[in-house]
């Protein structure tokens, strides 16, 4: 659970995050003074990419053109073709569903019949409103920032396409009736991968217990904020348990010690004879195990058309739990 640059270095106290609107402290614990700080850069990209698709669907959506007024008038009309669909239709201030469903929204007869399994990546890079995209790029800027900044663009880059790809696939397996656009599963595998980076790496971690307890809260907080209807829970654990996984094979952190003994000169004593623990090596070896299996079994019950829901009868409420407040069947 990486902090800031200055606050690793000097071993000083943990620094704020937040996480989909929530806040926490990361513990400090031991870095080399070899390690490379990273500039962040993906990360901010990944937002600006995020902007602009919305932008492109709010101009492909041109409600004042393609709004039958039926449930009311445009929001925000002095906006033109970028306004915002009436709002009984989409309260997040954003497109149409026959829009999102155009440009590649998740829609599983589309997947599974038409065969048109690109959209199992590109409902990632949409969003349903302006509100949508504004809470997951704030949670993307926190998160993926400080986790960029300590192990490098190339593995966020891969734990947030694979997380996102493998949040879509277990929203698929579950939910069949309505679309699901957004990077929240993409966000919940970098969260996933916090945790993992914490564990893997718990040797080299001072106040260890009460950086474990804080970030569980906070995962839990914003999983629990998923059995609301009209959020895709699914998409949430899909994202977190492969980005969970992931995080085992890309953060593992060489033993305290490692990258001093390289500069020792020829024929010194090492103290530190193996770069990573053992139980590192057995965390990697099981998670990369765990991720093909489970991609290949997922993927072929996918296009075979099977119903999660067949196979776990329980599991609808990890995405909504039914209230006297709220029903559960059009989530």
């Amino acid at each position: 659970m990486p902090g800031e640059a200055e606050d690793l270095e000097n071993n000083r106290g943990g620094v704020k995050h937040r996480a989909n609107g929530e806040s926490y402290s990361s513990s400090t614990y031991v870095v080399d003074d070899a390690e490379t700080q990273w500039t962040s850069w993906l990360v901010p990209m990944l937002v600006v990419i995020n902007l602009f698709v919305f932008l492109v669907t709010m101009f492909m959506n041109d409600c004042p053109n393609h709004s039958s007024g039926i449930k009311g008038k445009c929001v925000a009309r002095v906006l033109g073709r970028f306004s915002f669909q009436p709002l009984k239709e989409n309260p997040l201030l954003g497109p149409s569903s026959s829009t999102l469903e155009k440009l590649g929204a998740l829609e599983w007869s589309k997947l599974v019949h038409k065969h048109q399994g690109w959209r199992l990546v590109t409902c990632i890079w949409l969003h349903a409103g302006l509100i949508h995209l504004v809470v997951n790029m704030l949670s993307l800027v926190f998160i993926g920032i400080r986790i960029e900044q300590q192990f490098g663009f190339v593995r966020v880059g891969i734990i947030y396409l694979l997380s996102g790809f493998g949040g879509s696939i277990m929203s698929s397996l579950f939910i069949r009736k309505n679309i699901s656009v957004g990077a929240s599963g993409a966000l919940f595998g970098l969260l996933g991968s916090m945790l993992s980076e914490l564990i893997t790496n718990w040797t080299i971690y001072t106040n260890k217990v009460a950086a474990l307890a804080t970030l569980l809260v906070i995962i839990l907080i914003n999983l629990g904020i998923g059995i609301l209807p009209r959020v895709d829970n699914f998409a949430h654990i899909g994202g977190f348990i492969t980005g969970f996984l992931i995080g085992f094979v890309l953060m593992p952190r060489p033993q305290y010690g490692w990258l001093e003994q390289l500069n020792l000169p020829a024929g010194a004593n090492a103290n530190v004879k193996s770069k990573f623990k053992a139980y590192q090596y057995v965390l990697w070896l099981l998670s990369v195990t765990l991720l093909i299996v489970g991609f290949t079994v997922a993927l072929v019950m996918l296009f075979r058309g099977e119903n999660g829901n067949e196979h776990c009868h329980w599991c609808h409420y990890l995405s909504c739990v039914p209230t006297s407040r709220w029903q559960c069947e059009e989530n």
